[in-house]
């Protein structure tokens, strides 16, 4: 039996872990949003120098000073967001990826000038507003104790069907859907990015896991270190996939909608892998499922308000950031 002083000492241990871990969410969120606006920044500025378009699969942001720079911030914003994923639960630290629609906002509207009119501006209130609601209501998946344990949820046929999904969606949309329609709709990269961030969260909860064995055990497993290792290939393929087809997104649709609308879909998507595989489902009361829907349908409320109602438009956009910074 445990002592009354080891559970209160174990409790505030919990407590300070979950305080880090939110901490570190938004401070993710601050860096991820100003990623987005810097390297919009470096895109248009190309774009303006006849170099050829990210979108059309261009590569010569690689060369410009100011991509890397966002590059650099939306790096930093990632570790800080896979920190917070190694402290708190994913059902908290995803759904405050909201912030970064506010701080993407605020810097558009300063350096690029896509001002959003009062509906717009509701759109960003309440898109925080339906976020904070999935904070509260959301399930909390459960604590594990050894990568025993996450190896054994991830054998789960519901999340390798979840997975195989996956994999189905991202192949169709790289060969047929994306260079067919992926000009014309955001939704179309910006879901292919989601599906493959999903499955980078869950890669990256399983990494801490190794990490933990790794570092607290006396005796490591040789099966440790090649799952440690798969995860960080894993991690590394998607991020740089996800890289890839954002860069695309960002170079030819508007930021302020771009972000909020990678956020629902991002959001759904790591949720739903989340709850497959810790089983979270299993232990939400009826109270936590209607708050988490009313949540859900509040911030589709606010991509829509942000996507219909917005004053300028891409080009717009471009000239005014051809008049600020090069006249």
């Amino acid at each position: 039996m445990e002592s009354s002083t080891e559970v209160l000492q174990k409790k505030m241990f919990k407590q300070s872990e979950f305080y880090v871990g939110l901490s570190l969410a938004l401070s993710s969120s601050v860096f991820i949003g100003s990623s987005f606006i810097i390297k919009k920044l470096s895109l248009m500025r190309l774009s303006l120098k006849g170099s050829l378009r990210a979108g059309a699969g261009g590569f010569g942001y690689l060369k410009d000073w100011m991509w890397w720079l966002g590059f650099l911030t939306m790096a930093i914003g990632e570790l800080a967001n896979f920190g917070a994923y190694a402290f708190a639960p994913a059902s908290l630290v995803t759904p405050l990826g909201a912030l970064s629609v506010l701080v993407s906002a605020i810097l558009a509207s300063k350096f690029l000038k896509e001002n959003l009119n009062i509906p717009g501006k509701l759109g960003c209130v309440l898109c925080i507003v339906g976020s904070t609601v999935m904070v509260i209501h959301a399930p909390k998946e459960e604590q594990m104790e050894s990568m025993d344990e996450f190896v054994n949820k991830f054998r789960d046929p519901t999340f390798l069907n979840y997975i195989l999904m996956v994999i189905t969606v991202v192949f169709a949309i790289l060969v047929y859907i994306g260079p067919r329609y992926g000009n014309r709709y955001v939704i179309v990269y910006v879901t292919l990015c989601s599906a493959i961030g999903s499955v980078t969260v869950m890669a990256c909860k399983g990494l801490g896991l190794a990490i933990k064995d790794i570092l607290y055990s006396s005796s490591v497993k040789s099966t440790t270190i090649w799952i440690l290792l798969g995860l960080i290939l894993t991690i590394a393929v998607c991020i740089c996939v996800q890289m890839s087809y954002l860069n695309r997104v960002l170079d030819l649709f508007n930021t302020n909608v771009v972000t909020p609308i990678y956020y629902v879909i991002f959001t759904t998507m790591v949720i739903t892998a989340s709850a497959i595989l810790f089983k979270e489902w299993q232990t939400m009361e009826s109270q936590d499922i209607v708050g988490a829907t009313c949540g859900f349908l509040v911030t589709i409320v606010a991509i829509f308000l942000l996507n219909s109602f917005k004053e300028n438009s891409l080009q717009a956009s471009k000239q005014n950031f051809n008049s600020i910074y090069f006249s």
